[in-house]
């Protein structure tokens, strides 16, 4: 109970960064509404700025775990396998640019944000495809959102670590930059247990 009280607030800290300035001033509220500075608002920016969103749905469960007789329910955990199965294909469209080497970007940056993106997608990928039926339904969805959230996360606070500003003009990135660590944590977590099942299941 106190991990789930714990992860909630994580989780309710993730709901407010969409609203706040992540870099240049702008939020990924803006970037959805296709509002950016210089009216260079496009299908990038949308893809970048959505996933951050995906806090709310994880608020969501971490409410049901703690106070609900179910931690979810089976058309819930459709909506939310959908919801971070867009959201992983959206961050590894925005990486395009990069695996193509059309961003300008060069040895250790590159490889920084395609390992942070389509590693993490991979690696997650893999392990629920493989053994997911390790994994209580909750926690394989719990691990998808997880993915979908962190890849995109990751990705983000690598491309705009450089980004000029004080705090005030990019405090999501400050705040996004504290809570992937809890985030990435689970996650590890949640793989642990999934191989974890495996081992025990050979062995037996």
């Amino acid at each position: 109970m106190w991990v789930n009280a714990a992860l909630l607030v994580v989780w309710l800290a993730a709901g407010v960064v969409p609203f706040l300035p992540f870099a240049y001033g702008t939020a990924a509220w803006n970037a959805v509404t296709l509002n950016v500075p210089g009216n260079q608002g496009n299908w990038w920016h949308f893809l970048v700025g959505a996933p951050f969103f995906l806090a709310w749905p994880m608020i969501w469960l971490r409410l049901r775990a703690l106070f609900a007789a179910k931690p979810s329910t089976t058309g819930g955990r459709q909506v939310l396998w959908v919801l971070a199965g867009l959201s992983a294909a959206g961050t590894l469209l925005v990486e395009t640019p990069f695996m193509l080497h059309l961003a300008g970007t060069r040895g250790w940056p590159r490889l920084s944000m395609l390992t942070a993106g389509l590693g993490i997608v991979a690696a997650s990928t893999v392990i629920l495809a493989t053994r997911r039926r390790h994994l209580a339904p909750t926690g394989a969805c719990l691990a998808a959102l997880n993915t979908a959230y962190l890849a995109n996360a990751a990705l983000c606070l690598i491309v705009y670590a450089g980004a000029p500003g004080e705090f005030a003009t990019r405090s999501g990135w400050t705040v996004a930059m504290v809570l992937v660590w809890p985030i990435a944590a689970e996650l590890v977590w949640l793989w642990a247990q999934a191989l974890k099942g495996m081992r025990e299941t050979v062995a037996v």
